[in-house]
């Protein structure tokens, strides 16, 4: 296997080829990120436009969502801000994943889709969770911000499975990989110069061994003559 050809290797064709945007934008791991980075907009939108209310009585602003604390918003702002920046990260990784001559780099780009993709789809779990309690606890008066909250908590909800969905695909990608490599390194045992040419030796003419097997001449039968001397 050529290391510089990475033709075929983790799901994608032959490196240098000319990209296509409309087969790009076909592939679903682009459209499962498109679909996660319009869900992150949402979920970091809602929580930030709605999320918050300024309350006289304390002096401050707190959070809608349980407002005896404000990680819940913190926490569901990060996880989308992250997520929104990372699906742009892995968007533009995709379009040049197909250019990645070596495979080393296809490996661990794979490696790194599946890894982060899990990790964030247990944070946006989290969130979920951790959004769904807190609004379920939160007072009447933050009623206004009700089909946000709501909504945001609803594409929490759905990014879980579209980072799963990720980690599916990136899954596959390995797992092919591997068996790509794995099966170029089969049928490259037992095919090396000397063996071959010594099997088509034996074919043409009938010999067990190998030529000058023992070397010299002794290998070929000859027994030297003990020489006369005249005096």
């Amino acid at each position: 296997m050529d290391p510089g050809g990475a033709g075929g290797a983790f799901g994608g064709v032959k490196a240098g080829g000319q990209q296509d945007p409309l087969s790009y934008l076909k592939r679903p791991a682009v459209v499962i990120r498109i679909c996660a980075l319009l869900f992150s907009i949402i979920v970091f939108g809602c929580v930030s436009s709605s999320g918050w209310f300024f309350l006289a009585d304390l002096g401050k602003e707190v959070c809608v969502m349980n407002m005896d604390s404000s990680a819940v918003c913190h926490f569901s702002t990060f996880v989308g801000i992250v997520g929104f920046l990372s699906a742009i990260g892995f968007l533009v990784g995709e379009w040049f994943f197909e250019q990645m001559s070596s495979i080393k780099s296809r490996k661990h780009y794979v490696i790194l889709d599946m890894a982060f993709s899990g990790l964030w789809a247990l944070f946006y779990a989290i969130a979920f969770i951790f959004m769904a309690n807190s609004w379920r606890k939160s007072d009447e008066m933050f009623s206004f911000a009700k089909s946000n909250i709501i909504g945001a908590i609803f594409f929490a909800f759905l990014s879980v499975f579209c980072w799963l969905g990720s980690v599916g695909l990136a899954y596959q990608r390995f797992k092919a990989g591997g068996e790509t490599a794995f099966s170029q390194g089969l049928g490259d045992e037992g095919t090396g110069p000397d063996e071959t040419q010594y099997q088509g030796y034996q074919e043409d003419t009938g010999y067990s061994e190998p030529p000058f097997q023992g070397g010299g001449q002794q290998g070929m039968g000859y027994q030297p003559q003990p020489q006369q001397v005249q005096y």
